[in-house]
């Protein structure tokens, strides 16, 4: 089992950068796949980017190509998400999940939130214009 924490979110102006960061509790972090989810208001959850156990494998919704990306230590048990050339249209919450990845092939978990069993409580992260 493992336990999610975000920190990092806040209020930036357009074109400006933040880090997210996801702090699990737990030795066996390193047993499970992350992703970023973020949900504006009224809208449906939706899939932001992915790592897998070791951080070799990432993986990226097209709205976010280029500009945001996700990292790991597992030193840490941390899984960041920097962002970077935010706009007013990435304003969310923005959640952390994790799901635990059996076998030796070091995958991702998906882009589907119902894939990821543990959640964090989600930051907030608002882009003026």
């Amino acid at each position: 089992q493992v336990q999610l924490v975000e920190f990092g979110g806040g209020l930036v102006q357009a074109g400006g950068s933040l880090r997210l960061s996801c702090a699990a509790s737990g030795r066996t972090f390193r047993s499970y796949a992350v992703g970023w989810f973020r949900q504006a208001p009224g809208k449906e959850r939706e899939f932001v980017a992915a790592i897998s156990r070791s951080g070799g494998i990432t993986y990226y919704a097209d709205f976010v190509k280029g500009r945001f990306t996700i990292s790991r230590d597992n030193a840490k048990n941390t899984v960041y998400l920097q962002m970077n050339s935010l706009k007013p249209e990435d304003t969310a919450v923005y959640s952390c999940a994790a799901e635990a990845i059996l076998g030796t092939k070091d995958l991702i978990a998906g882009t589907k939130d119902s894939l990821y069993e543990y959640w964090g409580q989600g930051t907030q992260v608002t882009v003026s214009s």
